[in-house]
């Protein structure tokens, strides 16, 4: 299997493309800006066992993400495996306060930039546009099903969407031998939360899961290779939560 996965260089798309690597797949790790933690994740899954090529691209830029299928397939052929995971959060914020640029950037990246991998996977992954069919997992969050509020409403709408489009494509996909699945983490020890300005933000409320604590991207990473993989060669249309119990 040949698995792309956008975002690759850190947190859950690392921790897949290692679990990938595991399993002897190839793997096109994109990154948008971290050059050296991309080759240190292509290093990883080579040590692993799998084939591995780092593509910079940003997974918001419609040019970015063709070229970024283009080189993909360059180094090892069709895509038979996607994994839509580039995402981003910003400090919370109730919704009264939040600046539209914030909300505009979130949007642009979690929502369009998605659709637009979607679409590029529709092209060239379809049977009947001449690809060999393969799996796509996105990534949402329990954000999306509990709204984040007073913190990540933006973000946690921005998942609801990812939700629907795994639900429309995969009954579009389904007749062109593509599965669509996703994935739902619920509060995972990444350093996204970092970004939102709370590094400890796992540990805090992951405490407050029926399992007691935080989930790791490794656990995350197991939920999506299986999607990808001939194990769940009869799931599409669904989104598993990956959460403690949250």
């Amino acid at each position: 299997m040949h698995v792309l996965i956008t975002g690759g260089s850190r947190g859950i798309g690392a921790a897949t493309a290692r679990l990938a690597g595991a399993r002897g797949w190839s793997v096109s790790v994109n990154y948008v800006s971290n050059a050296a933690a991309a080759d240190e994740v292509v290093a990883q899954v080579r040590a692993a066992g799998g084939k591995a090529v780092a593509i910079q691209g940003d997974a918001a830029v419609e040019a970015d993400i063709t070229a970024m299928w283009d080189a993909a397939e360059a180094a090892f052929g069709p895509v038979t495996g996607f994994v839509n995971n580039a995402g981003i959060v910003a400090p919370g914020s109730p919704v009264a306060e939040m600046p539209t640029d914030r909300i505009e950037g979130i949007f642009r990246l979690n929502v369009l930039g998605a659709f637009l991998g979607l679409r590029e996977a529709a092209r060239r992954m379809s049977k009947s546009r001449g690809g060999t069919g393969g799996s796509i997992v996105n990534l949402s969050s329990m954000a999306a099903t509990l709204g984040a509020p007073n913190e990540y409403v933006d973000y946690a709408a921005s998942k609801g969407a990812v939700d629907t489009m795994t639900i429309g494509l995969s009954k579009e996909l389904g007749p062109e031998g593509v599965r669509v699945n996703g994935v739902r983490p619920g509060l995972i020890e990444t350093d996204i939360h970092a970004s939102g300005g709370e590094p400890d933000r796992a540990w805090r409320m992951g405490v407050t899961s029926p399992m007691g604590r935080p989930g790791t991207a490794e656990e995350v990473g197991e939920a999506i290779v299986w999607l990808l993989s001939d194990a769940a060669s009869y799931a599409t249309g669904t989104t598993i939560a990956v959460s403690g119990g949250r």
